[in-house]
């Protein structure tokens, strides 16, 4: 008797999880319809991903705010949306130039956009930073500010909009939140130590706010993108050997065949938030290496620790000077985008 209800107890959770899923898969596909006019609130927005969602909503009629903190390229990027016809008119895209790791300049955004516009429908945390070396030559500073532009960032604009979200009319449907995550965020990956310690924590904290907001009127959608051509390695900072970390990265962050574009990380974005999926992962890489870290983790680590040891460059010999090779826009701390999300 012992040993059938030991079988049927597992069993019982497997049928759980297979109808649970079931009904998730099809829920989520009677969502497909994408209202115009749709306010649409997007992080590092001047360019890269950022730019490119901005440009696919835009091109669904949505009205848009872009933030990031410099506000020369928020005007370039509102006339790149203008020339490819993306939005009609220069009052279709509000640009508040912002610190977000600032709390009250994340609150400032929030207040303004809806100042502006009246509500907001969607928030895309998006603005993020990329830190490369070996864990020996990665300062403690290179973890926070990580954290504060990759993790805090996000908390502070979602903390800020959310009594917003909530507090909608029905008749205004379903409010957004995408968390803009990557695969850094479901497997370590080596040299990326500061990165991949805050898109573990942005995971985190967007899956847990799916749980909490899904039936309160708030889709919460969690994006765990690969590689990305984004352009964002140009801007990464890099320390240790700096010019062997910058040459692979670099190589990884270009190749065609295991990257996908913007364009294409936008479009699929766009439905799946359309769809209130609660999560995706971008390029057929991610998807596999997310699911493999989750059945043999222990593989997975191995693994790493292979590329780690024959691929990567080694850390600065002892008794050498650290080197901190970071390109100018970097020491701005003007860094929103990055390869590796989606």
């Amino acid at each position: 008797m012992k040993k059938s209800t030991a079988i049927l107890a597992p069993a019982g959770v497997m049928v759980g999880i297979a109808a649970a899923s079931a009904a998730y898969a099809f829920a989520t596909r009677q969502r497909r319809r994408v209202r115009s006019g749709q306010i649409v609130v997007i992080t590092g927005g001047s360019r890269g991903l950022g730019l490119a969602l901005a440009a696919r909503y835009g091109r669904a009629g949505a009205k848009l705010v872009l933030a990031a903190r410099d506000h020369d390229e928020l005007t370039r990027a509102r006339e790149t949306l203008l020339r490819q016809k993306a939005v009609q008119s220069p009052e279709d895209v509000l640009l508040i130039p912002a610190d977000l790791t600032d709390a009250g300049q994340a609150t400032s955004l929030i207040e303004h956009a809806i100042e502006h516009f009246g509500r907001i429908d969607i928030l895309i945390n998006n603005a993020g930073i990329i830190e490369v070396g070996p864990v020996e030559d990665q300062p403690l500073a290179a973890y926070r500010r990580a954290m504060a532009t990759n993790f805090f960032a996000a908390l502070h604009t979602t903390h800020a909009a959310l009594p917003y979200l909530l507090d909608r009319k029905p008749s205004q449907g379903d409010a957004a939140i995408v968390n803009i995550a990557s695969v850094g965020g479901k497997v370590a990956v080596p040299h990326l130590l500061p990165y991949t310690a805050s898109k573990f924590a942005l995971t985190g904290f967007s899956e847990g706010l799916h749980a909490e907001l899904r039936h309160k009127g708030v889709r919460v959608t969690t994006v765990c993108p690969g590689l990305m051509r984004t352009g964002g390695e140009v801007n990464a900072r890099f320390t240790g050997q700096a010019k062997k970390e910058k040459r692979w990265f670099t190589l990884a962050a270009k190749m065609p065949v295991i990257t996908a574009s913007v364009n294409h990380a936008a479009d699929t974005i766009f439905h799946a938030v359309a769809a209130g999926r609660a999560e995706i992962t971008i390029t057929p890489q991610a998807w596999l290496a997310a699911r493999a870290a989750g059945i043999a983790p222990g593989a997975v680590q191995y693994i790493a620790s292979l590329a780690n040891h024959f691929v990567l460059p080694n850390p600065v010999p002892a008794g050498q000077p650290e080197i901190d090779f970071t390109l100018k826009v970097a020491t701005q701390m003007d860094v929103k985008h990055d390869p590796l999300r989606s």
